[in-house]
């Protein structure tokens, strides 16, 4: 039965579109000459099935032979009758003899697919009479599994016959893949260094497959997937991946299988199957399915052999014998594993082949104990949390080579776990595997941590014997003076020839006390090196005396200590700069401080005004670098009207200090022209916006008229005045104004408010009232309920406010009041 037939496409031409095969007229040379390969194409094709199918009957009539001890013509009738009466063709007759017989990978599968057809049929039962609906479904079924049968037979006819893995790779996806809508395959060869060799291929153009012939070690690839995960890789689109591999560019979308194909424990390769279109999840018949032709591929790439380049000699792979020797050359505990494979065919476990001479078991078991035995015998804590086993076993698949540090090895003596932490090195070599392990004993464990002790602490050691003159010193000390390793090393008294000069005395005093008075010393110097660097450096040293009580031997230390050094030079530095700083600093607090006073005292000559109480209160901020901006003033004009006003300059310092002074002897003069205070604060926002070099503040002011007892009032930005009549007390109406400074001209709105006999009016700055943690609507409120008890006396009204103020910002506070009558 040739392919065609098996396809149920006719025979004489098996292009699907039906168009000419290179797309030029029949009648043109050219397109004759086309026609003539296709057809010769096509017919090659045809008789290689034919010739795949006779091998098939052949081999089914073989086993009929066996099985009824007749002779190879009577076979033949008796597999001619049997198909005839089975009605189905004596290829696929051929096919279920196989199967039967075999009871291998591919039997299983066309198991699989006859439970399959056996589940559409009892799902859908005969009861169609016409033979439609779930008759016509059960007998579809039935043809997919015969179908598949045939086809993984013929595969495996054809991949059996070939003479290299490319014939295979052609049959694979003629007489498999493509029927399960594959358009290209390729076999991979895994080497022993973890590369990937494409041995084959088909469904790829020839510079595509040129091109991705060799994929070194640990580059990610598709099929590099599917070598390190032993169920396989379905990728429904190679896009998603963002992996590369071959073909991408054809096929960018499509979907990509990339199957392991080893056997017995042992990876030789991979499977890498492609579909034009991305790939949607597969049932379990056609995974298996899959799993059967890697394992066809499995049994090509174990005799393949790499092609050798002109010249190069043939690379011969070490058995276990020339690797035990090998193992006995090493300093290392080492053993030489063996796969050891069960019944089935599959790695079960590894037998330690060989012992070497170095050998150190974690449990302190002798050599014969442990040679010949299994390793999950031996070691059966190997399985466990360290994974030695599966990392054992993975080298041995997939020929990469593993390497750990510090891994908790376990062995169980009586039952009684002991452990120990190794150094592991896995490689595969040939059939065999080498595992070598380093124990950590106690000895070195403490020789690594003094060494890394030094190295991170500067640290270089030396040993000078007097009597001998033998000097020994540590790698770190000759890094230290920046001497080769194999230079000679300087002896003690040599030891002021490599300093500076200024440090003579101090090495000499050092000598003097370790050597003639045999006490333990120290010094520090300057080492200068050959390299033209100096170093800081600190010697520590101690005699050793013999029985005589004679000096033998000095052994000591040198630390660099430069960084240390040259550390406290800086923090010295820093410390006078910073104390040079702070000088400054009070000295200028203490300047500003005694320029306010001198300007503002903190209490001021009462004013001498009719029916008119008046005072003032000044409280510095309690740091003296917060010295501010705050001021008041109350001076009687010659109008016979009373001036009243507090501001807050913004910021700290002298230069708020000074800003203030220039504002508030600004509104003293401006106040004898008798202007409103409206006017008189958008003069002084000119004085602030360009006489003070741009400096912002906000102002209160007002003008009392005592004669009428009114006061007339506007702000700038300031909080508003607070009048106390009686049991209550509130602030004035707020009046619309900007704070000084801000902006070149601005207006501001006047208010008027009369007063009675009795009335007490608070003008003060935001230090009274401004915390941290409120809003200041909220300090407002407080300090209404705290000025509503009115004292005897305006003073003390005033030292009572300053007295319970909750302000926490340290800043300073004016308050101004006056009381009526």
């Amino acid at each position: 039965m040739s392919a065609s037939e098996r396809s149920g496409e006719p025979a004489g031409d098996t292009r699907r579109d039906g168009s000419d095969p290179v797309g030029l007229t029949p009648l043109s040379p050219v397109g004759r000459l086309a026609a003539t390969v296709d057809r010769l194409s096509r017919e090659v094709r045809a008789a290689q099935a034919e010739a795949e199918g006779r091998a098939l009957i052949e081999l089914a009539k073989g086993i009929l032979v066996a099985r009824l001890g007749c002779g190879p013509a009577e076979a033949a009738r008796q597999l001619a009758e049997l198909a005839e009466q089975s009605q189905v063709t004596p290829l696929e007759f051929a096919v279920d003899v196989i199967n039967q017989a075999a009871r291998d990978r591919v039997s299983e599968v066309t198991d699989a697919f006859l439970a399959a057809t056996a589940a559409v049929r009892t799902a859908c039962p005969d009861e169609d009479p016409d033979g439609g609906g779930s008759a016509g479904a059960g007998a579809a079924a039935e043809a997919v599994a015969d179908s598949a049968a045939v086809r993984l037979r013929a595969a495996e006819s054809g991949a059996l016959a070939a003479d290299d893995t490319q014939a295979v790779a052609d049959a694979l996806l003629e007489q498999a893949l493509r029927p399960l809508g594959a358009v290209a395959v390729a076999i991979w060869a895994a080497g022993y260094d973890g590369s990937l060799t494409l041995v084959g291929s088909a469904g790829f153009p020839p510079a595509e497959a040129a091109r991705w012939r060799y994929v070194p070690p640990d580059v990610a690839t598709v099929a590099r997937c599917g070598l390190t995960e032993r169920s396989g890789q379905w990728f429904a689109s190679l896009a998603g991946t963002g992996l590369p591999s071959v073909g991408r560019h054809q096929y960018p979308d499509g979907g990509r299988v990339a199957v392991p194909a080893g056997t017995g424990g042992r990876i030789h390769g991979v499977l890498e199957i492609v579909w034009p279109v991305p790939l949607a999840p597969q049932p379990p018949q056609v995974v298996r399915q899959v799993e059967a032709l890697a394992e066809l591929c499995a049994h090509t790439l174990e005799s393949y052999t790499p092609p050798r380049e002109p010249g190069q000699e043939p690379r011969v792979m070490p058995d276990a014998v020339e690797l035990m020797d090998l193992a006995d050359g090493l300093h290392d505990p080492a053993l030489v594993l063996v796969p050891h494979l069960d019944a089935a065919g599959q790695l079960a476990d590894f037998r330690i082949q060989h012992v070497n001479k170095r050998f150190m078991d974690p449990a302190g078991r002798p050599r014969a104990v442990v040679g010949g035995a299994l390793l999950l015998e031996a070691y059966p804590m190997a399985a466990g949390d360290s994974e030695l086993f599966r990392s054992v076993e993975r080298v041995y698949a997939t020929g990469e080579p593993f390497r750990a540090r510090h891994m908790n090895l376990t062995a169980l003596v009586d039952q009684v776990p002991l452990s120990a932490v190794a150094d592991i090195s896995v490689s595969r070599h040939g059939n065999a595997v080498l595992l070598i392990w380093r124990i950590e004993d106690e000895t070195a464990r403490l020789a690594s941590l003094l060494q890394h002790a030094q190295r991170l602490g500067r640290i270089g050691g030396f040993e000078e014997n007097l009597l001998t003159g033998e000097i020994t010193w540590n790698g770190q000390l000759f890094d230290l003076y920046g001497r080769p390793h194999t230079s000679t090393p300087v002896p003690l008294e040599e030891l002021a020839a490599h300093a500076h000069p200024d440090d003579a005395v101090a090495i000499g005093r050092f000598l003097r006390t370790l050597l003639h008075h045999r006490r333990p010393a120290s010094a520090a110097f300057r080492l200068r090196r050959p390299d033209g660097v100096t170093r800081h450096v600190r010697v520590v040293a101690e005699p050793v005396l013999d029985t005589d009580d004679r000096l033998l031997l000095v052994r000591g230390a040198c630390q660099d200590i430069s960084a240390q050094h040259w550390t406290e030079v800086a923090l010295a530095a820093t410390r006078d700069q910073l104390a040079h700083t702070e000088q400054q600093a009070i000295e200028r607090a203490r300047l500003t401080l005694q320029l306010q006073h001198a300007i503002m005292p903190p209490e001021q000559t009462p004013l001498r005004v009719p029916d008119l109480q008046v005072a003032v209160r000044y409280r510095p901020a309690e740091t003296e670098q917060l010295v501010g901006g705050d001021w008041y003033d109350a001076v009687m004009l010659p109008s016979g009207r009373v001036l009243l006003c507090v501001g807050d300059v913004a910021g700290h310092g002298i230069e708020a200090a000074t800003s203030m002074v220039v504002l508030r002897n600004a509104l003293r003069g401006l106040a004898v022209t008798g202007a409103g205070p409206g006017q008189l604060l958008s003069w002084l926002n000119i004085v602030a916006h360009h006489l003070t070099g741009g400096v912002t503040a906000t102002a209160v002011c007002g003008l009392y008229d005592p004669a009428r007892r009114t006061l007339r009032w506007a702000r700038a930005g300031h909080l508003p005045p607070v009048l106390v009549r009686g049991p209550e007390a509130r602030p004035l109406p707020l009046v619309r104004g900007m704070l000084l400074g801000a902006v070149a001209e601005a207006a501001y709105e006047e208010a008027e408010a009369q007063l009675a006999a009795g009335d007490t009016l608070l003008m003060y700055t935001d230090g009274l009232i401004e915390r941290r943690d409120r809003p200041v609507e909220e300090a407002l409120t407080q300090l209404l309920s705290t000025v509503r008890p009115t004292p005897n006396t305006l003073d003390q009204h005033l030292d009572r406010l300053l007295t319970y103020s909750r302000s926490d910002t340290d800043d300073d506070t004016c308050l101004v009041g006056i009381r009526v009558g």
